[in-house]
This record gives structure tokens, C-alpha cells and sequence, in this order.
């Protein structure tokens, strides 16, 4: 890979990263909340839709912290010069597929495999 695709590969991992912690900072700043929509007494109906939306918040919170754990090992992998290559196969992951995923693991044909899997 040449220096300046990596340059600009690195650029946007970081650009998202800053934008997740953004997003933290916003959470921090409105307080603390346990749930996303408090329950109160009403319809079991009701109950369970303000359970739905709490497990959903959840799992989206989940999601979120992933996202940056990727996001710091691809940078990580850019320090320790393992970037852009395929963690199954040791070839090279094409330009292109890291651009539409900087922060994609496997190259194509190893991604593939995985997900039949």
C-alpha cells in the first residue's frame, strides 16, 4: 500500500474514532441515565415496549464500544505496520475494500469464508 493511501486510511479511522468520542462526551454531559426510557405504571403492553426500547438503547451502547475497540486496533495495527494485510490468509486486503472499511480484518475471499461459516 502505498504511503499516502495509508495516510488517508488513518485519517478516516481517526476522524471516526474523534466522532465516537463526540458522541461519549455528549452522553457524559447530559448525566447519568440507567435507562432510556424510564417504566411507570401502565399497560403490560406498554411495559413491554419500554422494555424493548431499554434492551435496544443497550445493545446499541454495546455496538458503540465495539466500534471504537475496532477502530483502536486498526490504528494499531497501522503503528505496528500490520495494516492492510489479511489475518487469516497474510495477503494483502485491497485499497479498495479499505476504503469502504478501514477498518476491515480480512481481505475479501477470507471474509466470505467466515461469514458461510
Amino acid at each position: 500500500m502505498e504511503p499516502g493511501q495509508l495516510a488517508l486510511l488513518k485519517a478516516v479511522l481517526e476522524q471516526r474514532l474523534a466522532e465516537l468520542a463526540r458522541h461519549d462526551e455528549a452522553e457524559v454531559a447530559a448525566g447519568p441515565r440507567d435507562l432510556a426510557v424510564q417504566e411507570v405504571e401502565t399497560s403490560p403492553a406498554d411495559k413491554a415496549t419500554v422494555r424493548l426500547l431499554n434492551d435496544l438503547a443497550l445493545e446499541a451502547a454495546g455496538h458503540h464500544v465495539a466500534q471504537q475497540r475496532t477502530i483502536r486496533q486498526a490504528l494499531a495495527r497501522i503503528e505496528d505496520g500490520g495494516y492492510g494485510e489479511c489475518e487469516e490468509c497474510g495477503n494483502p486486503i485491497g485499497f479498495s475494500r479499505l476504503q469502504a472499511r478501514p477498518e476491515a480484518r480480512l481481505c475479501i475471499a477470507c471474509q466470505t469464508r467466515a461469514e458461510k461459516r
